[in-house]
């Protein structure tokens, strides 16, 4: 998994990259970057036709 397919990650002008646009507080952040290589609990696919596949 990677931020680079997630449909939560969208650029973001004033930043002047891509950020995840997830609304976590201070501490579901550091619980996430502290937890290292276990999945994203807030990672979606970012695919339009994902959920015409599975019909």
């Amino acid at each position: 998994m990677t931020c680079d397919t997630c449909a939560n990650n969208v650029y973001d002008d004033d930043y002047g990259g891509y950020v995840c646009a997830v609304n976590m507080d201070e501490d579901e952040y550091y619980r996430l970057m502290s937890e290292g290589s276990k999945s994203c609990p807030y990672y979606t696919v970012d695919d339009d036709y994902f959920l015409a596949r599975k019909q």
